[in-house]
């Protein structure tokens, strides 16, 4: 088990890694086809294309511990834009309304965050990874299909502080539990100013117990020894888990990869 600090989504990631344990190893592929001496590839939970911070990726077994291991809360770092709202909720929408923003006061800001701390109810964004007849909604909404907003939900929010405001951004610490979209939560806070507001950075810090400071591998690290050390530091987080033995390079032909994207 691994993870990763990356803009990309998990497909693009897991193309990457996979590319770069085939290359270290000497695998030779052809088309689409797959070599199945079956190294899986899974990941705890994507980002959104936007966003960046840790994607935590289970490799081999690592793929069964995901669940468990990451059964901890999330953290992230977003910062809002007073003013606009999208149809996305954050920067890569269109902006769909604007309104005034200059009699917020910071100390109005810091009040309306109370109220989203603790088990809250949210309504998830229309563009987003949940299904409808088993396609995305966001692939929906692209299509221009008509999509109805899913109830909302209970989520919880650990923590929740501003950590800098200056009309019309603000930042946000946020410590979270599962199924919680910050996003929907930037938006949901404009409302409650009387605004609208939309999500411009969003880096997630944290997920379980690996966090972005002390576990991350990045982009360009990514190669076969540097994979090898991070499941060694990573796996170690896990009580009575023997360590993962070193990857071995020496035998192409006895570290065929593939990968099972999940």
């Amino acid at each position: 088990m691994g993870i990763y600090s990356s803009n990309l989504g998990f497909w693009a990631l897991a193309d990457e890694v996979r590319t770069y344990f085939q290359t270290e190893a000497g695998v030779q592929t052809s088309g689409n086809k797959r070599n199945h001496h079956v190294l899986k590839i899974g990941h705890g939970g994507t980002l959104d294309s936007a966003a960046t911070g840790v994607l935590v990726v289970g490799i081999g077994k690592g793929t069964k511990m995901l669940r468990t291991m990451l059964a901890g809360s999330k953290k992230y770092t977003a910062v809002g834009l007073l003013g606009k709202g999208t149809d996305t909720l954050d920067a890569t929408g269109k902006v769909t309304e604007e309104k005034p923003y200059d009699q917020i006061t910071k100390g109005d800001l810091e009040k309306v965050l109370q109220k989203f701390t603790g088990d809250i109810m949210q309504v998830p964004p229309l563009y987003s990874a949940l299904k409808k007849d088993g396609e995305r909604l966001s692939t929906l909404m692209k299509r221009g299909e008509a999509v109805e907003a899913k109830p909302a939900r209970p989520v919880r929010v650990y923590s929740l502080s501003l950590q800098q405001f200056q009309p019309p951004l603000f930042t946000l610490d946020v410590e979270c539990g599962g199924g919680f979209y910050v996003r929907s939560l930037v938006s949901d806070i404009g409302k409650e100013l009387s605004t609208c507001a939309t999500m411009q950075e969003l880096t997630r810090t944290k997920h379980g117990p690996f966090t972005l400071e002390e576990h991350a591998l990045y982009e360009d690290k990514w190669t076969i020894d540097e994979i090898a050390r991070s499941l060694e530091h990573c796996t170690s987080l896990l009580p009575g888990e023997p360590s993962h033995k070193k990857l071995k390079t020496e035998h192409p032909g006895e570290t065929a990869v593939s990968c099972e994207d999940k």
